[in-house]
């Protein structure tokens, strides 16, 4: 069972070490480039499509890191089990909560597309609003990813 306990261990932190690259490169690379297109509607379109697949993966980095890692606090012997998996795994959690807490309104966004009333200024307000949301995923999944590495370099696992 410990090699099931270190590979969970492992598992966890590296997927909160993606999480943390992709929610940073999201929030300084992707969003703000979508400012520079040169028309709202295509800069809308890119925000939806980009805004839905991000949402995928940083949720299933986020369902990963938090599982394994408290798999690994579950399948730990009773003398072996520190609570440092816990305390990173609910980490891992409040960074996926960020969409809950900083929602950003894309049934408003799509139904304003149906209409066709898409204007560059709301397309910039919900482009950095989804910035600013990830830029607090960034930091609470570095975190979180910082206690991961320093638990398992504590452990020697």
């Amino acid at each position: 069972m410990p090699s099931a306990v270190a590979l969970s261990k492992f598992v966890g932190t590296i997927s909160l070490g993606l999480l943390t690259g992709v929610s940073y490169t999201l929030s300084s690379q992707s969003l703000p480039s979508l400012l520079t297109l040169p028309s709202a509607k295509p800069a809308h379109h890119t925000f939806l499509h980009l805004q839905s697949l991000a949402k995928t993966h940083l949720r299933s980095l986020t369902a990963i890191a938090t599982t394994s890692l408290l798999a690994a606090y579950a399948l730990s012997p009773p003398r072996a089990r520190h609570p440092y998996l816990i305390w990173t795994a609910l980490t891992a959690g409040l960074g996926g909560a960020v969409d809950y807490l900083l929602r950003h309104d894309e049934d408003a966004l799509r139904a304003s597309e149906e209409r066709g009333e898409v204007n560059g200024e709301m397309v910039k307000a919900a482009v950095e609003k989804l910035q600013r949301a990830e830029m607090v995923r960034t930091g609470v999944s570095g975190l979180a990813f910082l206690m991961g590495v320093v638990g398992i370099w504590g452990d020697g696992a």
